[in-house]
C-alpha cells in the first residue's frame, strides 16, 4: 500500500512513518524540513512539502492509496490555522487525486459534545486542569482542531477522526482502548496513537466516525505529562 503521510516529522509522524515503512508500504513522508528528518528506511521516500501549500501536498499525493495526518503545533495564544488550513487542502487535494482514505489526529478536547465527560483524571484534572487547557492557552489550538473536524466531515472521503488523549512516550505499542467518539482514560502513548492511525490505511470499523483511544499501562502522573510534554515544547 502507497501511504503518504503529513505531519511526518512530529513526534507522531516519524513513529507513524517508521512503523509503517517497517510493515512494508511504501511510505511518503512529508516535511518542510527533509534535512531534519531521522528516519532511513528502503521503503521510505522524504517529501520536501507543506500541507498549508496547496500544490507542493497535491504533488506529495499523487500515486497514493491512503493519506494519514499527524499534523501538530504547540498551545499558543496565537490564532492557529494549520489544521484546518492544512486539512482543506488535504481534502481538495485527494478529491483531485482520486485518493479516497484519510485519517486525521484530533483530540479528545476538541468535540464540545465530549470534552465535558468524565475522562477518570478526579477532582483535580476534571475540574480545574482541563478547564484551564481547553479555555486559556490551549483554545486557539482547538478551536483549529474543530474547524478541521468539520471540513473532514463535510468532505465525501472514507475519513477517520482519531482522537487521542494527552499524549506521552513509550518505548511500544500497548495493549490500548479504542472506541467510537469517546473512551474514558487521561493518556495515549504516541506509539499508540501511531499504531493506530497505520491501522485505519486497511482498517473499515471507524470509516466515516470519530475514534478515541486510551493507553491502559503504562500511564504518566499529571505532573510528568506536563513536565515531560507541555512544558518541552
Amino acid at each position: 500500500m502507497r501511504i503518504t503521510v503529513f505531519g511526518a516529522n512530529g513526534g507522531t509522524g516519524r513513529l507513524l512513518v517508521a512503523q509503517a515503512a517497517d510493515a512494508g508500504h511504501e511510505v511518503t513522508a512529508v516535511t518542510r524540513h527533509p534535512e531534519l528528518f531521522p528516519v532511513e528506511h528502503g521503503n521510505l521516500t522524504v517529501f520536501a512539502g507543506d500541507a498549508t501549500d496547496f500544490d507542493s501536498t497535491r504533488a506529495a499525493i499523487q500515486g497514493s492509496d491512503v493519506v494519514l495526518s499527524s499534523l501538530g503545533v504547540p498551545y499558543s495564544r496565537k490564532p492557529i490555522s494549520i489544521y484546518s488550513v492544512g486539512t482543506a487542502n488535504l481534502v481538495r487535494a485527494m478529491k483531485q487525486a482520486g485518493v479516497g482514505r484519510l485519517a486525521v489526529v484530533s483530540s479528545s478536547a476538541t468535540d464540545p459534545a465530549v470534552r465535558h465527560l468524565d475522562s477518570g483524571g478526579g477532582f483535580f484534572f476534571e475540574k480545574v486542569l482541563k478547564p484551564v487547557i481547553g479555555n486559556t492557552f490551549g483554545k486557539t489550538l482547538y478551536d483549529d482542531m474543530l474547524r478541521m473536524e468539520n471540513l473532514v466531515r463535510d468532505s465525501d472521503l472514507d475519513w477517520t477522526i482519531v482522537r487521542p488523549s494527552g499524549l506521552f512516550h513509550t518505548d511500544s505499542v500497548t495493549d490500548y482502548l479504542t472506541g467510537a467518539d469517546f473512551v474514558k482514560g487521561q493518556y495515549t502513548s504516541r506509539a499508540d496513537l501511531a499504531d493506530f492511525l497505520l491501522r485505519q490505511a486497511s482498517e473499515t470499523e471507524f470509516v466515516r466516525r470519530a475514534a478515541a483511544l486510551i493507553t491502559v499501562d503504562p500511564q504518566p502522573t499529571v505532573m510528568q505529562l506536563i513536565r515531560k510534554e507541555a512544558l518541552a515544547k
